[in-house]
């Protein structure tokens, strides 16, 4: 007796029909589609570098494959990687972790579906600022824990207030998650602004940080602060980072943790069930990548900034576009709400996603609706793009607009 699978959800569970598809992920493959169809699509969806990884990351690949590195990893990483992980946090932002405190696992997301996996119980509450990254509150979801947004706008630059914090708080509140320097928003807290929050959650000792620091690098202002800073947060903060953004690496999927040591403990023993150690070529070359200076990556930096001023002076001719300067990161968060109940060229735009896929299909150019990101009227715009893809894609929309 043989028993066809429907094509339908049906049959599948229910964690999977309920988990929604990642916002930025379906809006490139909707582009690709369109883009093998022969249309002409500029892409400012995907939050991914456009430089190549630098060649100095590569060689040092290159010379772990010649090394005969093909092996098992351990599951919370090398030993040698580990330590360049310790250097690194102690140079970069005055953290000192041991070995037993450190998780290196498949990309900064791995570290955040283990954290959220160890640490929730069904009905635990995380608090999440508005915007968060896209894949925050699912995560949540799936580790059985409720997401509470906690809404900020643009004029607050997408921060929230040490009052917000504390109005938001509950007895079932188990996290705060929030990512500095911002993506979507670019936003950067200040060590006064962590610290407001910190005096805040003195008042709630179970509650725990997770503080995403994956574009750490891409920083415009300079002074990257990092919660776990703080004597009294040290051992409820969990630090995320990675190599994905700065180095131009996010194929290599490479991430890991600074965290209190149960908590790593935790993150390592779920990950030995799940994937078990990070590719052993790509751990080699983040070695190299780590105990490089800042310095050798400033370039990418310098440009990202460059790109910045130009997209922000381009959009700023564009009526019904409201910016902030974003501090960091490669994004720009227009609110865009100027043109809910407007019809466009037969369309009548009702939300951020009618305005998004309104730009897609009558500009070719494609964005993020800033739903996915917890705020209905804002749509994201990567400037990790050429200089003339950028010019290009805002005179579209400017066009297209008029």
């Amino acid at each position: 007796m043989s028993t066809q699978v429907s094509e339908t959800s049906a049959g599948l569970s229910d964690r999977i029909n309920a988990l929604e598809a990642s916002a930025t992920l379906a809006m490139a493959a909707k582009a690709r589609e369109l883009r093998a169809e022969g249309k002409d699509i500029i892409g400012l969806s995907l939050g991914e570098p456009d430089f190549n990884t630098p060649d100095f990351i590569k060689d040092a690949a290159i010379q772990a494959v010649n090394d005969n590195y093909n092996s098992y990893t351990p599951v919370d990483g090398y030993v040698e990687l580990k330590d360049a992980i310790i250097t690194k946090f102690k140079r970069d932002n005055d953290l000192t972790y041991d070995r037993s405190q450190i998780v290196v696992s498949t990309g900064a997301k791995q570290a955040l579906y283990n954290i959220a996996q160890v640490y929730l119980n069904p009905g635990d509450e995380v608090l999440l600022p508005c915007p968060y990254w896209v894949s925050y509150s699912d995560i949540v979801k799936l580790s059985g824990g409720v997401p509470v947004e906690v809404k900020t706008s643009i004029n607050t630059d997408f921060k929230i207030t040490a009052e917000q914090l504390e109005n938001a708080i509950t007895p079932k509140t188990k996290m705060l998650w929030y990512s500095s320097p911002c993506n979507p928003s670019g936003s950067i807290y200040s060590k006064e602004e962590l610290r407001a929050l910190a005096d805040v959650l003195q008042k709630y000792p179970d509650v725990i940080v997770v503080s995403d620091e994956i574009y750490e690098h891409i920083n415009y202002v300079g002074g990257h602060a990092s919660m776990a800073q703080f004597e009294d947060m040290y051992n409820r903060t969990v630090t995320v980072n990675g190599v994905a953004k700065a180095f131009a690496m996010t194929g290599w999927r490479i991430g890991y943790i600074g965290a209190p040591k149960a908590i790593a403990r935790a993150c390592n023993k779920i990950q030995g069930q799940v994937t078990s150690g990070a590719n052993c070529i790509a751990q080699r070359a983040v070695i190299t990548a780590l105990e490089a200076p800042v310095s050798k990556i400033q370039y990418m930096v310098d440009e990202f900034k460059e790109r910045r001023s130009l997209i922000l002076k381009l959009l700023s001719e564009i009526p019904g576009f409201e910016c902030n300067e974003p501090e960091g990161a490669f994004y720009v968060f227009p609110d865009i709400s100027h043109y809910f109940g407007k019809t466009l060229q037969g369309q009548t735009i009702e939300n951020a996603t009618d305005f998004s896929m309104f730009l897609l299909e009558k500009a070719n150019v494609a964005t993020v609706t800033g739903i996915a990101f917890g705020n209905g009227n804002c749509i994201r715009i990567s400037y990790a793009a050429s200089t003339e893809q950028i010019i290009e894609a805002i005179r579209r929309i400017k066009e297209t607009l008029s």
